[in-house]
């Protein structure tokens, strides 16, 4: 299979928010999966654009690598490396940041037992791509779900317009968040298809093919 002169963009790994100077709301995404995509996207001969967050990870060969750390910081630069043909929105992005980052180290005050935090919304990467005048041809987002995974991701196919998504239950011993297998079943508008158990190699170039075919020849 073949991708050459195909612009693919991948954005992978987790966002931390930043409370103050030295604590963070993070996830345990270890960003294997986008880079295991971006790898095979270059392997197959495509311009690759990899939007990493904060993981470490060694860049692919043949990939143009952008570190970002939050969920804001990634929604530009994904934004900038547009137009693509192919987008994957593979990272575990914060749903919620900080209302305001705290300019020194939050303290322990005597006698107080609890903390409020107030969060806002973080900007929707999958759907500012899929609604976006440069929308790729393909768009291709991840649902992480502890529950009701169908259900969940159909309902996110739907709600942001993408044309396939690749979901996985977390939380399952030997795949998801931090392993180097994962089991995925992707989802579009008349059909699905499950890839694995795999290594997460395996599952990249099976789930690349889903994607050739909905590219335009």
């Amino acid at each position: 299979m073949s991708l050459a002169g195909a612009r693919v963009v991948v954005s992978a790994g987790p966002t931390y928010e930043d409370l103050d100077p030295v604590r963070f709301i993070g996830n345990r995404s270890s960003g294997k999966m986008g880079f295991a995509i971006a790898a095979a996207a270059a392997r197959r001969g495509a311009d690759t654009v990899l939007v990493a967050g904060p993981v470490h990870l060694p860049t692919p060969p043949g990939v143009q690598r952008v570190d970002v750390r939050s969920a804001a910081q990634m929604h530009e630069a994904v934004m900038a490396a547009l137009p693509a043909d192919v987008y994957v929105g593979a990272a575990a992005v914060a749903d919620f940041t900080p209302r305001a980052v705290a300019a020194d180290k939050i303290k322990k005050v005597a006698g107080q037992d609890t903390l409020a935090l107030e969060l806002v919304r973080t900007p929707d990467i999958l759907a500012a791509v899929s609604h976006d005048a440069r929308r790729p041809r393909v768009v291709v987002g991840f649902a992480a779900e502890t529950s009701e995974v169908a259900g969940y991701a159909r309902d996110k196919l739907v709600r942001k317009r993408v044309d396939l998504i690749a979901a996985n239950r977390v939380g399952v011993a030997g795949s998801g968040f931090e392993s180097d297998d994962n089991a995925l079943t992707v989802y579009w508008n008349d059909g699905e298809r499950t890839l694995g158990p795999a290594p997460k190699t395996t599952l990249a170039d099976a789930l690349l093919d889903l994607v050739e075919e909905r590219l335009p020849r």
